[in-house]
């Protein structure tokens, strides 16, 4: 079994978009080396700084539920899981608000997202920036690809709760900094190109679910997360978490970049390719092909959105 914590050394420092405000007590300690060796490609564990914020604390949580009260889009509260084979849409949610959730966690198992907290707290704000600042300072930038969305996520989490196997299309950063969960987690090659597509045709972002019968048990990285400790999520790696004998405070920072969309409609294109009997070869194999799909996808898609907005329209005559 992994481990996830490594005392590395402290990462380099871009002073664009990092905050004063929170200065050195927010920080990620990760090895320059394993972030290149395995950005994107590999699951690997770090340290942080983050259990010092107050930001995480009960009170700042409760205020911070009072602000999304009346935004049930910008949350999501659900049950925990029979199994981490439980298909992900199928575990009850939407039965209480975020406030009502926040006082019932610790006699209920539940599952409380806080989607964006950045558009909601000042500090939180700040807080993805600064961190990261500090992953593209550590990876030298982004060599000259645009980052085309940034966004983070807190979790509070009932102990004892099992979320679903599934994966997400975008590369994450999670940290654990209350409570403690088990993170089971696959790298994106455990996917195979079918499986992908399927998900890709929509031009949606979402997560997908994901059959675990599926995957190779000698594929599986198993963290032990407690306070202090996180781990790169590349795109795409399924995973599913289970938290520990306490309630659970994690808070996750994701970015995608034009590069990784354009991926992601080329594997679109591909699943209508593969629909009409042809082997379509997958994303960086052929690269004029793959611009050539991206931007068919694009064009289906930006028809298909059309669509849906007259009929909505006509709809609502």
């Amino acid at each position: 079994m992994e481990r996830s914590a490594n005392p590395f050394a402290p990462p380099m420092r871009s002073g664009a978009g990092s905050a004063a405000g929170l200065g050195a007590s927010a920080s990620l300690l990760i090895d320059p080396k394993r972030l290149a060796q395995c950005f994107d490609r590999e699951p690997f564990g770090f340290s942080h700084s983050l259990e010092r914020l107050g930001c995480f604390g009960p009170r700042a949580l409760r205020q911070l539920a009072a602000r999304y009260a009346g935004h049930p889009r910008d949350y999501f509260v659900s049950a925990g899981a029979a199994s981490p084979r439980t298909a992900f849409t199928a575990v009850a949610h939407g039965q209480c608000g975020i406030e009502e959730a926040l006082e019932l966690i610790d006699r209920r198992a539940l599952r409380i997202l806080f989607k964006r907290p950045e558009n909601y707290d000042r500090e939180f704000r700040e807080l993805l920036e600064t961190l990261l600042a500090q992953v593209l300072g550590l990876l030298g930038g982004v060599r000259g690809v645009r980052v085309v969305r940034r966004e983070a996520g807190l979790f509070v989490t009932a102990a004892h709760c099992i979320t679903p196997v599934h994966f997400d299309p975008e590369v994450a950063f999670f940290m654990q900094v209350r409570g403690e969960k088990t993170y089971h987690i696959y790298a994106p090659q455990s996917m195979s190109e079918a499986e992908l597509e399927r998900f890709y045709r929509r031009g949606a972002i979402s997560i997908a679910e994901v059959n675990l019968r599926a995957r190779d048990p000698r594929d599986e990285h198993v963290f032990q997360l407690l306070p202090g400790e996180g781990l790169h999520q590349p795109q795409n790696s399924p995973h599913w978490v289970q938290t520990g004998a306490w309630r659970s405070v994690s808070y996750s920072f994701v970015f995608e970049t034009d590069v990784t969309r354009a991926r992601a409609r080329t594997r679109g294109c591909n699943y209508f390719l593969r629909h009409v009997g042809l082997r379509p070869a997958p994303p960086g194999r052929h690269p004029a092909r793959d611009a050539a799909k991206e931007r068919a996808m694009q064009r289906f898609l930006a028809l298909r959105r059309r669509y849906w907005n007259i009929m909505g329209r006509i709809r609502g005559w």
